[in-house]
């Protein structure tokens, strides 16, 4: 039947099945690459890493190279098989030739090799992508005409072309993609970039200084208290206003302070309105990354959280954005006593304490959409001002109120159950 020995077309089928095998591993390598990684080194500029973002970016031409090449070798594979065995055991030889091609392809050029391209697609891909971008440069004609035939089956079934797949992910899912790279990212960087995440979901209502807790100077006030506001200041600006805060005149940074007091250790009230920068206000609604883009824009560090009527509920600084991302690192005069561990499972805090800040101590949820600090918490919880040393319960945390001062809870006891 043939001119060539038997020993001869086993060597050829043993090369037709690693090419099999070849074809089918490739086709998985290029699926399955990490396409994260690919985008990160073709910013790199990695020849290889172009040629597979161009295999990627045409999986009909790719697809279809591919398929040409391996169902050519299968195909060629079996005829040769079949010659094989009518050669050894005659007509009985084509259903024997069947069976024992069908277990080779699948064992040896299907599942075996496309298991192992699965788990080094990385590696395999840009090895290989040398060949399939030159092999479609040769053979793109051939590929055309056999998707022409399967572009005009599709159109008469009604089928779109399939669109491009984008890999947009929302934050949950990037977040769980760090997560799940923790033993390649330190701890402190995972917990910064999810902090940064949420950000976007945090408005700065829950991370601004409550109207109450804000020092600053009224301007209406006699020199004296002026003075002493200003020798004392621990805060790089402060707000000067007039009377109440809701008529706020602007703010004054720490470095005029010297120049101000330099005559006789007197303020001139005159002077001090000439120093003050503008003032700036945030509507309470805002997202923490919206204004964080908006202080690096406008090249502010400070401004004044408003509610919808327009009256001051807090006030704002970068530096409280920023600890929203990396974590406290207030200095020995800011945020003082407001927070005292007692222990492991149990924390003393003022009433202007945030609820995010009380979840993230004792890894709780306190939560409340109407309120943002514990005092709120507390009076919405009880719809009443409690007395010192009542105790209530909710969700497995004991919550004891400790000292009551003008109506404002200002210290309580928090514990886990």
């Amino acid at each position: 039947m043939t001119t060539l020995s038997i020993d001869t077309l086993f060597i050829v089928l043993i090369i037709l099945l690693i090419l099999s095998a070849f074809f089918s591993g490739s086709e998985t390598a290029l699926m399955s690459i990490n396409r994260y990684k690919l985008k990160h080194r073709v910013k790199k500029n990695e020849v290889a890493a172009l040629r597979v973002e161009y295999l990627l970016n045409n999986p009909d031409k790719t697809l279809g190279l591919i398929l040409l090449l391996n169902n050519f070798v299968n195909i060629l594979a079996s005829a040769i098989t079949t010659i094989i065995a009518i050669e050894l055991y005659g007509d009985k030889g084509v259903a024997i030739a069947a069976g024992f091609l069908t277990f080779l392809i699948l064992v040896f050029s299907e599942v075996t090799p496309k298991t192992f391209a699965s788990h080094h697609s990385d590696k395999i891909a840009y090895k290989i992508s040398f060949f399939f971008y030159y092999a479609l440069i040769i053979f793109n004609p051939l590929v055309q005409f056999i998707n022409f035939f399967s572009k005009l089956i599709l159109t008469m079934f009604g089928a779109e072309k399939r669109k491009i797949q984008h890999d947009d992910l929302s934050n949950e899912e990037i977040k769980t993609i760090i997560q799940e790279s923790s033993n390649k990212i330190t701890e402190n960087y995972e917990e910064m970039i999810i902090n940064l995440l949420d950000l976007q979901k945090v408005t700065v209502e829950h991370a601004m200084i409550p109207k109450n807790d804000i020092e600053g100077i009224d301007i209406t006030s006699n020199d004296k208290s002026i003075n002493a506001k200003l020798i004392s200041v621990n805060h790089t600006r402060l707000p000067v206003y007039s009377e109440s805060l809701n008529n706020l005149l602007g703010f004054i940074n720490k470095k005029h302070v010297p120049t101000l007091m330099r005559q006789n250790n007197k303020v001139n009230t005159e002077e001090l309105k000439k120093c003050l920068s503008e003032p700036y206000y945030i509507p309470e609604d805002t997202s923490l990354l919206s204004q964080l883009i908006i202080f690096k824009k406008e090249k502010r560090r400070i401004g004044c959280v408003v509610d919808e009527y327009g009256d001051i509920k807090g006030m704002l600084t970068l530096d409280d954005i920023l600890e929203e991302i990396v974590g406290e690192y207030a200095t020995v005069y800011e945020k003082v006593n407001l927070i005292k561990d007692i222990s492991k499972d149990s924390i003393e805090v003022h009433g202007s304490v945030q609820l995010r800040e009380i979840n993230k101590k004792l890894s709780i949820n306190l939560a409340d959409n109407t309120v943002t600090t514990i005092n709120g918490y507390i009076l919405e919880s009880l719809q009443e001002i409690p007395q010192e040393g009542m105790t209530f319960k909710t969700d497995n945390i004991i919550i004891e109120v400790l000292e009551v001062k003008n109506n404002f809870i200002e210290r309580t006891l928090i514990k886990k159950e």
